[in-house]
């Protein structure tokens, strides 16, 4: 059963019991990610998504590190376009344990100048090994390319340069100007929970954050037509190309998603049947949707050897305009 209870600072809780099962997972999800940033800002929500593990007023690194270790459990976070997501996954009978160490990392950490230094060098190791992996990077290009300089063309993990730009100051602006928005919090946990329990438990912390206005930004763009080419010395021609797709709150974002298994979602799929598996053109092709609060995209990725883009690109703009103009067949849609 799914539970809910709002704050009255507007944070979210939300809880979903499942019998049977002996672990519980929690996630602190934030309405901040590349799209709240500004253009020198760009990777600082995924750069402090790195810094709330090192170091609160508590305990170290090495100590939240060793916490959830010794109890075979999992605290880890992840940085989108939209949001960020803190979450630990344990055993039920170390709940407490696990709500603390998410609680006290939200709350407390230091952003440690030093810490801070140390950190910088591991995000961009990170940029470059994106950039060191083609069939990451191209759909990084690709979004670049497709959303040009609006915030969701971003890169998650920034730019070398505006990494290398960040400060203490600059975190914990962004920290208190982004996370800390009561209205932009859902604390969920689903697994071996009891709702009031859990809210009791962590409503402290999330009701002393103070309420504020919510800023309604305007940042819609407009999409062009346009074709990009990055040289790199590979063997192959990794190559991504899309177009409108649907948001998250589009009805028809269910029909998209079975069109997109028909496409290219699946090993049954038209593409890899017939760019893999009937002519070998090709390891890695298929295609994929993304969906945002207001927008969404729809494309193609594949790799490809550089005498076969043609031919590879040929047949998935005939697969294309096949989905385009015949409805598809009864027992290829079951």
């Amino acid at each position: 059963m799914i539970q809910k209870t709002q704050l009255d600072n507007g944070a979210r809780i939300v809880t979903e019991t499942i019998p049977g099962v002996h672990s519980i997972s929690i996630g602190i999800w934030v309405k901040a990610g590349a799209r709240n940033e500004s253009l020198a800002e760009q990777g600082l929500a995924h750069f402090i998504e790195h810094m709330l593990f090192k170091g609160t007023g508590q305990y170290s690194a090495f100590e939240i590190a060793r916490r959830i270790d010794s109890v075979g459990g999992v605290l880890n976070a992840f940085t989108a376009k939209e949001y960020t997501c803190f979450y630990v996954k344990v055993l039920s009978r170390h709940l407490d344990l696990a709500i603390d160490l998410l609680c006290d990392i939200f709350s407390d950490s230091l952003f440690d100048e030093e810490e801070i230094e140390k950190e910088r060098n591991v995000v961009l190791q990170e940029i470059s090994m994106v950039r060191d992996t083609p069939e990451e990077y191209v759909q990084d290009l690709f979004n670049q390319a497709y959303f040009g300089d609006h915030p969701l063309g971003y890169n998650i993990l920034g730019e070398i340069e505006t990494v290398q730009g960040f400060d203490r100051d600059k975190v914990i602006d962004f920290f208190e100007r982004e996370h800390l928005c009561p209205q932009h919090l859902v604390i969920a946990a689903a697994g071996n929970v009891e709702h009031q329990g859990f809210v009791d438990t962590i409503q402290e912390l999330f009701a002393s954050i103070p309420d504020r206005p919510v800023e309604n930004r305007t940042d819609t763009f407009a999409l062009r037509r346009r074709v990009d080419f990055h040289f790199r010395d590979l063997e192959q021609v990794h190559v991504c190309f899309g177009t409108r797709g649907l948001s998250h709150l589009d009805d028809n974002r269910y029909v998209l998603h079975a069109l997109n298994t028909i496409l290219g979602g699946s090993m049954s799929s038209r593409l890899f049947q017939e760019i893999r598996e009937n002519r070998g053109l090709a390891y890695s092709v298929f295609s994929f949707m993304t969906s945002f609060l207001d927008t969404g995209m729809f494309g193609v990725s594949m790799a490809v050897l550089n005498e076969t883009v043609r031919e590879s690109l040929d047949i998935a703009h005939r697969e294309l305009k096949a989905l385009r103009d015949s409805p598809v067949e009864r027992e290829e849609l079951n």
